[in-house]
């Protein structure tokens, strides 16, 4: 089992939790860099040192680029992941808000396919759900839950489909976690499928702006 880790809070803003990520960088899948619901209009230096020390750390680092759920157009995109490239040395990018439906399948098929023309090695897809037949098979890793603690105990379980996939091509991100539960929800996590996870204690609308803790102090060994 191993972690991704988005960290949506500025360097500035919170240095000492982007200093408890490099600590334990080695011991994650890869850590999301997200400096303006995307790359940004030019380089933040903030940013470019933390993930310069992240790289330096051995983590993996992932630009967050947002596809309005097929909404922007494919060129748009993959831009975005071309200037985390050329900023931040992103090794790939984190593709949020994806379409999980069957009619979105050949898009994102393309778009993935074009992504991996221009130099993304790792793709990351986050339809939040579990996606219709093919996706997971497109992309490196596939989010198949993302929501509250609470959801994810009382009305998600391990699918049929899922247990055809490796675990480490699924992930689950769950949020509202109660502190002292953060390693029950990556046992949880392993048990239903996901070979990667991201548990967090944060709360919407942003749960993704603090770093928990208990995962920087009791990280999973190894990497997916």
């Amino acid at each position: 089992m191993s972690l991704l880790i988005p960290l949506y809070v500025h360097p500035a803003e919170d240095p000492g939790a982007w200093h408890r990520l490099v600590m334990a960088a080695a011991r994650t899948h890869a850590v999301v860099l997200n400096p303006a619901d995307g790359p940004g209009a030019g380089p933040d230096r903030a940013f470019v040192a933390a993930a310069e020390a992240l790289r330096a750390a051995g983590a993996r680092l992932l630009g967050y680029v947002d596809t309005a759920y097929g909404a922007r157009p494919p060129a748009e995109v993959v831009a975005d992941a071309r200037r985390h490239r050329e900023w931040y040395a992103a090794d790939g990018c984190f593709l949020d808000r994806m379409t999980a439906g069957p009619d979105g399948l050949p898009g994102c098929r393309r778009l993935v396919r074009a992504l991996r023309r221009t130099g993304t090695r790792t793709v990351v897809l986050n339809p939040g759900v579990e996606p219709a037949p093919g996706y997971v098979r497109i992309a490196d890793l596939t989010v198949t839950f993302e929501g509250h603690w609470s959801t994810y105990v009382s009305a998600f379980s391990r699918s049929a489909r899922a247990e055809r996939h490796p675990p480490e091509r699924l992930c689950h991100l769950v949020y509202g976690v109660p502190e002292a539960l953060v390693p029950l929800a990556v046992r949880t996590a392993r048990d239903r499928g996901a070979g990667v996870c991201g548990p967090v204690t944060g709360e919407l609308p942003n749960p993704w702006a603090a770093l928990t803790p208990a995962l920087t102090e009791t990280a999973p060994e190894g990497r997916a």
